[in-house]
């Protein structure tokens, strides 16, 4: 496959700039892989598809506040520090992105807070963009987290062009976001709301829950025609022996195995053994799937209308199917869906 065979036309207009008013009232769209067929139907419908001992597969990571602005020494300019992940709690190291990179050299110090109360030092340049920076801090690292986390706002994306409202820190993050580690939302849990998850529990379907850090590197642009000389980013997942359990049960007895997001699939992907079963996983993955590619354990996949050339994309076409996805996504535009993180949701079974 080729990069330029994921081009279609976005309107501006179509990319979603907040959610719906309630998180199970976006729009689905229902794609059958085996023939094609699309439907229409709201969120809250996605039940109609799934039964006693069908399971759910969940990213459980936690967004935090990962956009600071701060100020330069001596010259003031305003910088943005984008944090990626920490690297040493004891030292205080972190993984960042600053913009404008051109502006910030290696022992430069950047001040955040009204008051200067924060102050970081870059260490390293380790990417053309990239810093490490070492954040000057003498309390507890408790304290230093809770004191960095209030000055952050929340990473929403870039596209949805619009200043952070309060709503943000509730609605960009899932009901059930529990480990700390992501810079962004797994955006198809973001449509499950509390009276849609105790309904799946009236239902007895199965839930199972597993860790991907998402990172920026869904976000970065691809630079290469022929897909198969891409990289893909790491990103840190787990994936525990009570989700294998759940997971490997459903599989067994023949039942749906719906994954919930494309950051899910990547980890299923990465931790599935060559018989067909999930297996325990603690490390990275920068598995790229792209059409066409062979599923081992999943028969239906929940995820968000995504934007042209992105990895993300490519990975819902290798699961639907590149003519079925493409076709779908001709559909969604004509019918208005809204695409990106707070976009309508498509289910493809």
């Amino acid at each position: 496959m080729k990069l330029s065979q994921f081009k279609f036309d976005l309107p501006d207009n179509l990319i979603a700039k907040k959610p719906t008013h309630f998180r199970d009232e976006s729009k689905l769209l229902v794609l059958h892989k085996e023939t094609g067929d699309i439907e229409h139907r709201i969120f809250k419908d996605i039940l109609d598809y799934f039964d006693k001992d069908d399971v759910f597969v969940f990213n459980n990571t936690k967004v935090f506040p990962a956009r600071l602005y701060g100020n330069k020494e001596k010259t003031g300019a305003q910088i943005e520090v984008f944090l990626l992940r920490e690297l040493n709690s004891q030292l205080k190291l972190w993984d960042v992105l600053v913009d404008p990179a051109r502006k910030i050299r290696i022992g430069n110090k950047l001040y955040f807070g009204k008051d200067d109360s924060m102050v970081a030092e870059v260490i390293d340049n380790t990417t053309s963009r990239g810093r490490t920076v070492r954040f000057l801090y003498d309390g507890s690292h408790e304290e230093f987290k809770k004191q960095l986390f209030d000055l952050g706002e929340t990473p929403i994306p870039k596209y949805m062009d619009r200043a952070v409202n309060a709503d943000d820190a509730e609605r960009y993050q899932s009901l059930f976001a529990e480990v700390e580690g992501a810079v962004v939302a797994p955006a198809a849990n973001l449509h499950f709301s509390r009276e849609l998850l105790k309904r799946m529990e009236i239902k007895d379907c199965r839930m199972a829950f597993l860790t991907v850090h998402n990172g920026l590197g869904n976000y970065r642009e691809i630079d290469v025609e022929d897909l198969t000389k891409h990289k893909m980013d790491s990103e840190q997942m787990v994936v525990p022996k009570d989700a294998c359990d759940i997971v490997n049960r459903s599989h067994d007895l023949g039942k749906q195995v719906c994954v919930v997001g494309t950051s899910t699939l990547r980890a299923m992907e990465t931790a599935a053994s060559t018989d067909g079963h999930l297996k325990e996983y603690e490390g990275w993955t920068n598995r790229f799937i792209f059409p066409p590619y062979d599923f081992n354990l999943p028969t239906s996949l929940i995820t968000n209308f995504h934007m042209p050339y992105s990895t993300l994309l490519m990975m819902t076409a290798a699961f639907g199917g590149y003519d079925n996805v493409m076709k779908a996504y001709e559909v969604a535009v004509k019918d208005k869906y809204r695409f990106g993180g707070y976009g309508d949701a498509m289910l493809i079974i």
